[in-house]
């Protein structure tokens, strides 16, 4: 805390000048509209917008001393990573983070976490890990630095944040080349505030001196600050300027029709002079390149006739279908829900994932919605071994998931899932939730019945995973206490009728 009356060395954000408002331009003042400027100029896929350029910032600066709502800190996946900026932010929030950081139990790459801000200006700190860059695994190492910053800002949106600020998430230690990291950095940042721009009022980028060059060359490309600067940047883009949201676009993952599957080529030549119109432009883009007749696949299917190969890549396809469906949408209500969450690692080192069953309101919310959240949670997860811990503890008929939805998601779901998924702890089970469970392992699925384990206690649980790796919701602990001291009483009420009945039993045989 600062000295009584020396000033604060903590900037405010809403002191810092706008992207929008550093750059004047003869074009803006002049009276062509965007409507005049379209007819004469090709548009940018990042258009110009005024108001978009004024939630953000460029700031070359610590980001521990900004004052906003929330802060971001680069980190490993420990979250004890000893960098510039991990080394500001703990000096100034104080040793109560250090503290909070242990109860998180490290951080994925890509993934965000929260703590409070403590003695910093800011109110939260998010925590994100960046990947490691190697040029052989690229796509991968993009695909993770776009989630940190998506996950960033969805975090952000989901606790209501009006501002965030910045570092350059992707650390000199982490061999990221800075240039590509800063696309991906400003053109995911642009994409959100594009969908979800009410929800956020600043966006800083707190950069260092060495970084601040980098950053003002790229801005104007993702921001362009008026419509002359919008045409001047766009031969600049690369190629890949991701999808809607902003995130990498992998060719192989692409869905490919063809035009006319099955088809020879050097009669399509004819085909077209003969409609008399140009239809150059069908099968442009992803969804018109899709290949081969998904109606004679599933005849085939049906059938019998298609390979064991063919299957596993038609469904890897709907997989990646029903994935990238879930990273674009918006499913913070059902994260609210708090239905599915991380939490430690079992006995064995595995990562644990808890299922509160009392908190699916079955018959109040999308279920496909809550399909894909469940995807979306567990993609990353599931490709190393894992195990689930489902409460059905004060469930309803309410929080029940019927079969057929159970069955959809096990159809749904990657191969590696269930590889890696090792064991499924059912707490509180019930006799009617444990004939379901049979019938739906028994005749449904397969695979799945020898890794259902049913636990009517938590201290049965904890001879697989020690208490202090799941994260317990109040209700279960009740629960489970009051169960307990019943049973005690009972076991007591029995052990006393025992010794009454063995004293009368003496005392008869003695007359």
């Amino acid at each position: 805390m600062d000295p009584l009356g020396a000033p604060s060395q903590f900037v405010d954000v809403d002191t810092l000048l706008s992207w929008g408002d550093s750059y004047e331009d003869e074009l803006n003042s002049s009276d062509i509209t965007a409507e005049t400027f379209q007819e004469h100029s090709i548009r940018s896929p990042f258009l110009y917008n005024k108001n978009i350029n004024g939630k953000v910032v460029l700031w070359k600066g610590d980001v521990a001393l900004l004052n906003c709502t929330a802060i971001v800190n680069t980190s490993n996946e420990s979250l004890t990573d000893k960098n510039p900026v991990s080394e500001s932010i703990f000096m100034l929030a104080g040793p109560d983070l250090k503290e909070d950081l242990q109860k998180l139990k490290g951080c994925r790459t890509g993934e965000a976490k929260l703590t409070k801000g403590f003695n910093l200006a800011a109110r939260f700190i998010i925590h994100t890990v960046g990947p490691k860059y190697k040029s052989r695994y690229r796509t991968a190492a993009e695909s993770s630095l776009y989630s940190c910053y998506r996950n960033v800002l969805q975090l952000a949106k989901e606790q209501a944040m009006s501002s965030v600020g910045f570092c350059v998430i992707n650390s000199a230690k982490r061999g990221y080349p800075l240039e590509d990291a800063t696309h991906i950095a400003l053109r995911t940042v642009r994409r959100f505030l594009e969908i979800h721009g009410e929800t956020i009022e600043k966006v800083v980028f707190a950069v260092s001196e060495l970084e601040e060059a980098t950053y003002q060359k790229l801005l104007p490309l993702y921001f362009p600050r008026s419509l002359k600067e919008e045409s001047r940047s766009l031969p600049y883009l690369p190629a890949d300027i991701g999808n809607a949201e902003g995130e990498p676009v992998v060719p192989e993952r692409q869905i490919r029709i063809s035009e006319k599957p099955g088809a020879p080529e050097d009669n399509q030549e004819e085909e077209d002079e003969g409609l008399g119109v140009d239809l150059s432009f069908i099968g442009s883009h992803a969804f018109a390149r899709m290949e081969g007749d998904i109606d004679k696949q599933r005849k085939l299917i049906l059938q019998g006739q298609l390979s064991e190969a063919a299957l596993q890549k038609q469904h890897q396809r709907n997989y990646n279908r029903w994935l990238c469906q879930a990273r674009s949408e918006d499913l913070s209500d059902i994260a609210s829900l708090k239905a599915l969450y991380q939490t430690g690692v079992d006995n064995c080192g595995r990562t644990v994932m808890v299922v509160v069953g009392r908190n699916i309101p079955v018959t109040l919310i999308d279920m496909d919605k809550a399909l894909l959240y469940f995807i979306h949670v567990m993609d990353h997860i599931a490709v190393k071994e894992y195990v689930l811990v489902y409460f059905h503890t004060l469930t309803s008929e309410y929080n029940h998931l019927d079969s057929d939805f159970l069955k959809k998601l096990y159809d749904v779901v990657d191969v590696k899932y269930k590889r890696n998924l090792k064991a499924v702890y059912f707490v509180h089970p019930t006799f009617r939730s444990k004939v379901s469970t049979w019938f739906f392992t028994t005749f449904s699925v397969s695979g799945l019945k020898d890794k259902i384990h049913h636990v009517d206690s938590l201290h049965q649980l904890f001879s697989a995973i020690s208490p202090e790796q799941i994260d317990f919701p109040p209700f279960v602990l009740e629960y489970d206490a009051r169960v307990s001291t019943s049973q005690s009483h009972s076991l007591c009420s029995i052990v006393n009728i025992y010794t009454a009945v063995s004293v009368i039993t003496s005392t008869i045989r003695r007359y």
